[in-house]
């Protein structure tokens, strides 16, 4: 298997309590919060014990030396104690965080502050000379007349005035004589310190004018004309500007959660929520976690999420809530303290990548709280939505260029609306097409048509040639990276992707068939290592059928204009589950809500590669190919078998002479050839051998096989491949019920 030097394969998780989060509306990451130990936590005394299989002290337990304690084996113990282990092990919390322990995150920290603490200080150095210095120099008078002014204060007892003027208008002369017996010692102690310290700071003054060195005399007058500024200067205008913007950031208190419950509605009568474990910082935000009274759920915090967050006094994109699965009244929370989803993720890290190894996960964004979020193509379809302008192409192409960098991987791109984001897919793609409209002699719609079928022909026979390989080389019959890297096999990895898809499917010649390739596609091709990602603006049963939608084992939907859509999208029930993509602003740009791709639903925050970005990463991917030797397809020139495949079986019918049964495929070739020479008439000019394969290649996709036909040629009967007027008729049949299932 080959390495992949950015992306390591998956080692631990992120998750460090290892607990499943289903995450509403706005998904929030796990729950760290302990699981509760099946039947309360009590286990009865030899209850287990006495459950041991027979064989429980295997092999491996005679070592244990004489006297020391011995574990039974994790599948040894019964299912109920197992579970309660399984539990307490989870609740652990981790001794050290996962920027400590893991090298990707001590490396992320390490560049964040090394960008932090760089920017900080050339922020300073920059107004050090300019601004800094004038206001110390213009607020050093005010601050030297402040501290004498202090100094006279504390001299002269100003701070016991008040008591003394309080005693006098009390007419209390016993207290009055006393406060001034009092004010008469301080005055003549303080006076007396105030003396001498000015002797010795004279002193140490003039000492230091006469012996010190000029740097050391420069550097105490900064000092106290610094200070001295400092002391000065107003309380609403600080002598040092910042160099961060400080958002703003509340300390939350239960007294706050209580009472967005209670405006919620959340609580009831008798009974308020508890606060199973204290309230803390987690990250850029706060951790809640609130036990719900006796009755409420956790979806019904879904349905207020709204109050919730109004009454905590955030915006909605602040509040994120996390279900529990050890209680289903248990809500966790998470309280940011900024919108998050505004932030912008940053460039794509496949900027610095010089290969994917798309078997693994690939960096695809970041989740609301700028953890790394992974995705995976294998053995699944993805369907991506969003209206316009929100980012879904970006997305989609990110995927994609992702799968460009492994040079095993084949491509096939086309893009319904001819836009230039994905133009420059024809330095790799294996297939590659724009628009609708034909130019120059060239069909996309065509074009798309005959990759589907190509595509169609290759996982029916990838099925095939799977089950007929040694279990040694392929194990129960499945795709492994060895054979997508086998190059006499030739099975790679392949990502099939369709932006804009519903210009296509309401085609009005070839939509019907396309909509029953990419449904078979979707639901079939996963299974042997062909990935379909299609993308559209317009998910309704009329633009996107739902059958098609239906085959997309994962979803991302980013901004829409109403949760029906986002219903749509990321499936029926999907918004009882809290999961609405409508609630997304429009300052959330490439950002949505992904679905079916692993076992959680969450934000991802897409990361970004701009027109640019691509163009440099497809210019690396496609020397990577040349060097591998897997340019193919469109990308290195070489067209399909016949653009005209899509009518192939038509014109093949129209060239049959009546009552002939079978024909062989030179003659067809050469009848084609006259009957349309702007597309067959290249054929016409190979040789025998050649032309036969031509044809052969364009009916495969039909299923249309090739035999040996013997004719009778001046006197000696002569063996050459043809076809039979029955195959061509049987395979329009089943061309045209396809059409009319669609």
């Amino acid at each position: 298997m080959t390495e992949n030097p950015l992306f390591p394969p998956p080692g631990e998780p992120a998750d460090t309590d290892g607990r499943t989060a289903e995450v509403l509306p706005f998904p929030l990451t796990k729950s760290t919060d302990p699981a509760d130990a099946p039947h309360g936590g009590e286990v009865k005394p030899g209850e287990w014990e006495a459950e041991l299989p027979d064989d429980a002290d295997d092999a491996e337990t005679e070592d244990v030396s004489e006297g020391a304690p011995v574990d039974p084996p994790r599948e040894a113990y019964p299912p109920s104690v197992a579970e309660w282990m399984e539990a307490k092990d989870k609740a652990r919390m981790p001794v050290l965080p996962d920027w400590v322990k893991l090298p990707d995150q001590r490396t992320a920290v390490r560049k964040w502050a090394l960008r932090h603490y760089s920017a900080v200080v050339g922020y300073h150095a920059v107004r050090l000379p300019c601004i800094y210095t004038p206001k110390i120099l213009f607020y050093s008078p005010r601050g030297a007349w402040r501290w004498s002014a202090a100094v006279g204060r504390w001299v002269f007892d100003a701070e016991g005035k008040s008591l003394r003027l309080a005693a006098v208008a009390a007419e209390d002369a016993a207290e009055y004589l006393k406060l001034s017996r009092q004010r008469n010692d301080r005055v003549r102690l303080r006076g007396i310190v105030a003396t001498i310290g000015a002797f010795i700071g004279l002193a140490a003054a003039l000492t230091l004018y006469v012996m010190a060195p000029s740097w050391l005399l420069l550097l105490t007058v900064a000092s106290l004309t610094t200070s001295l500024g400092v002391v000065g200067a107003p309380a609403d205008r600080p002598l040092i500007d910042m160099a961060k913007v400080t958002f703003r950031k509340r300390r939350l208190s239960s007294d706050i959660v209580t009472r967005a419950f209670e405006a919620a509605g959340l609580t009831v009568k008798d009974q308020g929520i508890a606060f199973p474990r204290p309230i803390g910082r987690d990250g850029d935000g706060w951790r809640v976690i609130v036990d719900l009274p006796y009755g409420k759920t956790f979806a019904d915090a879904v349905k207020v999420h709204e109050r919730l967050a109004s009454g905590i006094d955030i915006a909605p994109t602040q509040l994120f809530l996390d279900k529990d699965d050890t209680s289903a009244r248990r809500v966790s929370m998470w309280i940011a303290d900024r919108d998050p989803l505004a932030v912008p993720s940053g460039k794509t890290p496949l900027l610095g990548a010089t290969r994917v190894d798309f078997w693994k996960p690939f960096p695809w964004g970041v989740d609301e709280r700028g953890n790394p979020v992974m995705a995976t193509m294998l053995w699944l379809s993805l369907l991506v939505g969003a209206v316009p302008r929100q980012g879904k192409t970006f997305s989609a192409r990110t995927i994609a260029l992702a799968a460009a960098l492994d040079p095993y991987v084949r491509l096939y791109v086309f893009d319904g609306k001819a836009s230039p984001d994905w133009r420059a897919f024809t330095k790799v793609a294996h297939r590659v097409g724009f628009g609708i409209v034909p130019k120059n002699g060239f069909d996309p719609v065509v074009h798309l048509l005959t990759s589907l079928r190509e595509l169609k022909a290759d996982v029916e026979d990838r099925y095939h040639r799977l089950s007929e390989l040694p279990l040694h080389i392929c194990p129960e019959g499945k795709l492994t990276p060895e054979i997508s890297r086998d190059k006499k096999l030739n099975m790679p990895l392949t990502l099939f992707v369709v932006d804009e898809v519903q210009e296509y499917l309401t085609h009005p010649e070839h939509g019907k068939e396309i909509l029953s390739l990419l449904v078979y596609l979707a639901r079939v091709a996963p299974a042997v290592g062909v990935s379909v990602m299609t993308a559209t603006q317009k998910p309704d049963d009329k633009a996107c059928p739902s059958e098609l939608r239906d085959q997309h084992q994962a979803r991302f939907a980013l901004r829409v204009g109403a949760y029906q859509v986002s219903d749509t999208i990321l499936g029926a029930g999907s918004y009882s589950e809290g999961l609405d993509a409508s609630k997304l602003l429009k300052s959330h740009k490439g950002v949505g809500i992904l679905k079916g791709m692993s076992d959680d639903s969450g934000i991802v925050r897409t990361y970004l590669a701009n027109g640019q970005d691509a163009e440099r990463i497809l210019t690396r991917a496609a020397a990577l190919r040349e060097a591998e030797g897997t340019l193919s397809g469109d990308a290195a020139g070489e067209a399909p078998a016949s653009e005209a495949s899509a009518t192939i079986l038509d014109d093949v019918a129209a060239v049959l002479g009546k009552g002939e049964a079978k024909v062989w495929s030179e003659t067809i070739v050469d009848r084609l050839a006259d009957l349309r020479p702007e597309v067959y008439g290249p054929w016409a000019e190979l040789d025998a051998k050649p032309k036969a394969e031509a044809l052969t290649a364009a009916l495969k996709p039909f299923g249309v096989a090739t035999e040996q036909i013997s004719r009778r040629v001046d006197g000696k009967v002569v063996n050459k491949r043809g076809i039979k007027r029955d195959d061509i008729a049987t395979a329009i049949t089943e061309r045209n019920r396809n059409w009319d299932a669609g």
